[in-house]
């Protein structure tokens, strides 16, 4: 079995009140962001979706085995491939696989089978579990917790992408096997999560929802 190492801890203690500056401003910066269906065309620079997709990669992950795949596209052909697949799934989708329940459930988003935002915006971002892993001598490695630590990660990288600046949606289309094969990417990934980002169109609106406040997310166990 492999020996452990340890490093020590990078890590700072701060003042409270600092601590409580800090938690408040990013909880500020996140209640702004918003999933996004109107995009602009406006270029965005590449090295802000590597910068977002390195702190997607510092999530913490099951076994430290980092099972994602993070596949960025800007070419504009690629993405109408990807565009035409998803319409196809989404077309399905509400013509009556979905069924009166979850379209009930999507009414107040306004949601249609039409994915124009998936040629628009200028960057997309296909998210893969890698199901299994690959050791030197070409034998498969499980990888553990691969939905967990796919998640976490994606969280990872929506909120750096809202940091910087950025508009994204989390786009599912069901099924979407399609990306392995426009992608190019093997069997032992699965896709979970077509991320797409750039900058909002001007005008753009989104849906009047709210979140729910903290009392009815949040359960506090403190000793009396």
């Amino acid at each position: 079995m492999t020996q452990a190492d340890f490093q020590p801890l990078a890590f700072d203690v701060l003042p409270e009140p600092e601590m409580r500056a800090r938690a408040d401003a990013f909880l500020t910066l996140m209640r702004r962001r918003r999933s996004l269906r109107v995009f602009s065309a406006r270029p965005v620079p590449r090295d802000l979706i590597e910068t977002a997709i390195a702190t997607a990669g510092t999530a913490p992950s099951g076994a430290n085995q980092q099972p994602w795949t993070f596949v960025a596209i800007g070419d504009p052909a690629v993405k109408r491939r990807i565009r035409e697949a998803a319409e196809a799934e989404e077309r399905a989708f509400y013509g009556g696989r979905a069924g009166d329940a979850w379209l009930d459930a999507l009414a107040p988003l306004g949601t249609d089978a039409d994915k124009s935002f998936l040629e628009t915006a200028p960057w997309l971002i296909a998210i893969f579990g890698q199901r299994w892993g690959t050791a030197p001598d070409g034998t498969k490695v499980k990888h553990y917790y691969v939905p967990e630590s796919v998640g976490i990660a994606t969280g990872f990288l929506i909120a750096a992408l809202h940091g910087a600046g950025l508009a994204t949606l989390t786009h599912t289309p069901s099924p979407m096997g399609f990306l392995n094969e426009i992608l190019g990417r093997p069997d032992a990934e699965k896709p979970y999560i077509l991320l797409v980002a750039g900058y909002p169109a001007e005008g753009a609106t989104v849906p009047r929802i709210t979140k729910k406040p903290i009392g009815e997310i949040a359960v506090f166990i403190e000793e009396d």
